[in-house]
């Protein structure tokens, strides 16, 4: 196939294919048989579809998400850190990666140096995790805020 074929088959999608990657951004784990009756199409069609989907850069990878019932019983809180010193604050980045309950550590411009977003199992582990950060010997301050609700969750776009 030529360059050219390849580009133009990219941009492509028809209205099944968008029917095709909304079931799977539904669920991932789609079996072809089961993709094909939601789409009317034959479980070897799904196959294809998916497969050109894939090449042209539609679909780029299937993530685990870990999850289950209890994922709603989750505490999650922001962080805002000041360093003593944001160019030699490494040993504070360091810290946070070995926390297992910090998902999101941002380095940031403005007024605070660090954003830091935690999800733990209980009020109480956020707590001890906040204080383990405020008192990390490069940390001069922080600002905490617990998330009542969530309003909008989604996967990034390509």
């Amino acid at each position: 196939m030529r360059e050219t074929d390849v580009a133009m088959e990219r941009t492509a999608l028809d209205a099944i294919d968008e029917k095709i990657i909304a079931e799977l951004t539904r669920n991932a784990r789609l079996s072809h048989a089961e993709l094909g009756q939601r789409v009317l199409l034959s479980r070897n069609a799904v196959r294809q579809r998916i497969e050109r989907l894939e090449r042209q850069g539609h679909i780029r990878g299937y993530t685990l998400v870990r999850g289950g019932p209890d994922d709603e019983e989750l505490v999650s809180a922001l962080v805002l850190v000041y360093r003593k010193d944001r160019l030699r604050g490494g040993e504070v980045l360091a810290a946070l990666k070995r926390i297992p309950e910090v998902v999101i550590c941002d380095v940031l411009s403005g007024e605070f140096d660090l954003m830091v977003r935690i999800e733990a199992r209980s009020l109480e582990r956020v707590q001890g995790i906040w204080e383990q950060i405020a008192q990390m010997p490069g940390v001069r301050d922080t600002v905490t805020a617990l998330t009542l609700s969530r309003v909008v969750s989604r996967p990034r776009s390509g």
